[in-house]
């Protein structure tokens, strides 16, 4: 088992994100996806925890899978929102007696569709601190390229990142499509003294439907000229996929030549598209 800290130290990463799957069908694509992307080596896996802990256990039992029946090192996703601190206590000492080494601490917000409390927690931060004081875990946090949507200005959202990045191990950032918006987030971060490594979150762009929503979602640009790429061959699926793996494949070489530590593969629990970038880029197990 290796921590995503010294991972990072050793050199360049390469990651996956998957999310706990809902149905049984959702497993079935998971598993043959992990069966498809476990030959690529990642540096390590991620995998994601629903708002307000909806998907507490299918999460646990995913990490702890992985773990246990791959050589993949897995890391778990956890939200503040809608927890009492007793219950996140409950969550990372499991993980700690499990052998989990690896968590990223996330704010989060409560479910819509639930009544649910805000949590006695507020900030991530706060849950980076909690999980220092319950194990020795390797931590990462959030970042976002394009300011945090609830930020006041971009000047707010590089400090509140640079202080959160201070007490953690590493960053990971929400997905974008302009290498700039990475490099400046880097550059902000370093002007408050922090130079950890703050990792590259891609989504290929794989639907028009979907990458809307996705940035919709999170806040960010679904920017105009991607958009007119796709809807270019709109009427074709398979061609819309291709511009999006070609575009990603673009900015993961951007990046790469940028000197970005890492690049984290927001996968959706499919295959295709990662294994595809990682050809075009050249890359093979180690």
């Amino acid at each position: 088992m290796t921590k995503i800290a010294e991972i990072l130290a050793q050199g360049r990463s390469y990651s996956f994100e998957f999310g706990p799957p809902r149905t049984e069908q959702m497993e079935r694509t998971l598993e043959q996806t992990l069966v498809d992307l476990e030959p690529l080596a990642p540096s390590y896996v991620s995998v994601t925890y629903g708002a307000g802990g909806s998907t507490r256990e299918r999460t646990h039992d995913l990490v702890v899978q992985i773990l246990r029946d791959t050589p993949m090192t897995p890391m778990a996703h956890l939200t503040c929102a809608s927890h009492t601190r007793a219950a996140l206590v409950d969550v990372v000492t499991r993980y700690r007696d499990a052998g989990i080494e690896n968590i990223l601490a996330l704010g989060g917000d409560p479910p819509k569709d639930l009544d649910l409390p805000p949590g006695e927690l507020t900030h991530a931060i706060e849950l980076v601190r909690l999980a220092r004081e319950l194990g020795d875990f390797s931590i990462g946090v959030a970042a976002h390229p394009e300011p945090h949507p609830r930020s006041t200005s971009k000047a707010a959202d590089r400090l509140h990142t640079a202080e959160k990045l201070r007490e953690a191990d590493f960053a990971i950032t929400q997905f974008f499509f302009d290498p700039a918006h990475y490099f400046d987030l880097v550059e902000g971060l370093a002007s408050h003294g922090v130079d950890k490594p703050v990792v590259a979150g891609i989504m290929p762009a794989t639907s028009i439907a979907g990458i809307k929503r996705m940035s919709d979602l999170q806040g960010s640009e679904f920017p105009s000229w991607l958009a007119e790429k796709m809807h270019a061959v709109g009427d074709d699926p398979e061609a819309v996929r291709q511009v999006g793996v070609e575009e990603a494949t673009k900015l993961c070489r951007a990046l790469l030549d940028g000197g970005a530590p890492g690049l984290h593969f927001y996968t959706l629990n499919r295959s295709t598209a990662t294994r595809e970038i990682y050809e075009n880029l050249g890359l093979h197990p180690a």
